[in-house]
């Protein structure tokens, strides 16, 4: 097994550079059909998956999964509005970490809030603030793969040679899931929390209502 480990980092490293979101200035201000959304969605997102030219970003099924589990308002008129198109764009990227009851836990009170509300503040303003951070984002994360990098290339070295290089390709993957299990784990964490914080406000309207 030979692998140019300074290549594999390379790879990564242009590999997040290649990754964008879509814009909500860059989603028509028109309500699209089914077979628009997903063309959209394709066009925009296939970067993202491990293998572009196969792998299928969003289809008619997982839409109406998505409806049918309340994580996407119902269309009008089999028509989607760029709000729709919003929240299936996080929907995608919650959906590789997060169970279905989570991503409701986490987008309903945004859709509440938010989804056409004919405010200033809007979907696309909440959309545009979270992703914005984007390139900064992609920096730090740059930097902090880099470093695993380092860490990973400095183990085994007193393992069979034969070995060695395939053993630190290992340490440095398993740092990179650890730090994906830690982080997937305060995310639950914080949903636990605030389905919790939920639940004591409900419970108390209650007793306050039967107090009246």
């Amino acid at each position: 097994m030979t692998i140019n480990l300074e290549d594999l980092l390379n790879s990564i490293k242009e590999s997040v550079d290649r990754i964008d979101y879509i814009k909500a200035e860059d989603i028509p201000d028109i309500e699209l059909y089914m077979d628009q959304v997903t063309t959209f969605m394709g066009a925009h997102l296939k970067n993202t998956t491990r293998n572009p030219e196969t792998d299928k970003i969003l289809t008619k099924t997982m839409i109406n999964n998505y409806a049918k589990n309340d994580l996407l308002p119902s269309p009008s008129k089999k028509k989607y509005t760029r709000d729709h198109v919003l929240l299936l764009v996080f929907i995608y990227y919650y959906k590789g970490i997060l169970s279905i009851s989570d991503i409701q836990e986490l987008l309903k009170p945004i859709t509440e809030r938010f989804f056409a509300n004919g405010e200033a503040f809007d979907l696309s303003g909440v959309y545009e603030e979270v992703f914005g951070l984007e390139q900064e984002q992609k920096d730090a994360l740059k930097a902090d793969v880099e470093e695993k990098f380092r860490i990973a290339q400095g183990t085994f070295e007193d393992a069979p040679e034969d070995t060695r290089e395939f053993l630190k390709i290992f340490s440095f993957i398993c740092m990179l899931g650890f730090d994906v299990y830690v982080k997937k784990l305060l995310i639950e964490k914080m949903l636990d929390g605030l389905a919790d914080s939920k639940g004591k406000e409900k419970t108390k309207k209650g007793r306050d209502r039967e107090e009246e």
